[in-house]
């Protein structure tokens, strides 16, 4: 039996139950921030549409792919609408004033394609990379852009891998993906330590590059 959702019942009952509506609503729900199995449901249903009529491969695939995409959008709302004004109102709680948030701004400015893509590849990240995006205002064209590849990547990869290989993928997901959270954390891990080893330098290039006071919309204000 697969993994459960909340331990309530079995993703494969879920699915079987509710077809490509479980695939699109639990992936769509994992990308906005919710802790919830997208990938192994992905995986689940791609595996159905090998052994039975019931699913459509291509129809998995392509609904995995819009509800990660519908999903992110809603994540990078979120985070556009709300998320700057509260690290300015209670940022400097947890140690985030306005150089650190400038930082952050001027990395989503330098980087923020490259973790919208590749985000969708990691466990972490999926869930993050959209709210992050909108916290930071990575332009949403821009965000877009790298947010429907990343999805359609990830869905073709894993929907079709466990199409291909059926139930030998699901014995390697598991391991997979703590890979990808193992390698993700040791990622962020690292990430911090550098930036941390290298804050002034960083702030001050930050700086530079986003002049003046603080502005809501920094990377669209004065990187574009």
């Amino acid at each position: 039996m697969v993994e459960q959702i909340f331990g309530l019942f079995p993703v494969e009952q879920f699915v079987g139950s509710y077809g490509y509506w479980a695939v699109f609503v639990i992936v769509g729900l994992e990308s906005a921030g919710l802790p919830l199995p997208g990938e192994i449901t992905l995986v689940t249903a791609a595996i159905i549409a090998s052994a039975t009529p019931a699913m459509d491969i291509r129809w998995v695939i392509a609904v995995a792919a819009a509800g990660a995409v519908l999903g992110d959008n809603i994540g990078y709302w979120v985070g556009r609408e709300f998320g700057f004004r509260l690290l300015v109102r209670h940022g400097a709680r947890i140690g985030i004033g306005e150089r650190q948030i400038k930082l952050g701004q001027f990395l989503f400015l330098k980087h923020g394609g490259k973790v919208v893509f590749f985000g969708r590849m990691v466990a972490v990240l999926r869930v993050l990379a959209a709210l992050l995006a909108g916290v930071n205002r990575l332009p949403w064209p821009h965000f877009l852009v790298c947010n429907i590849g990343g999805g359609v990547l990830w869905a073709t990869i894993y929907g079709g891998g466990a199409y291909l290989f059926g139930r030998q993928v699901q014995e390697i997901a598991g391991p997979a993906g703590f890979a990808a959270l193992f390698a993700g954390v040791v990622l962020m891990i690292v990430s911090i330590r550098y930036i941390r080893g290298h804050q002034r330098l960083l702030e001050d290039a930050a700086e530079r590059a986003l002049p003046g006071p603080l502005v809501d919309g920094g990377i669209e204000h004065f990187g574009r």
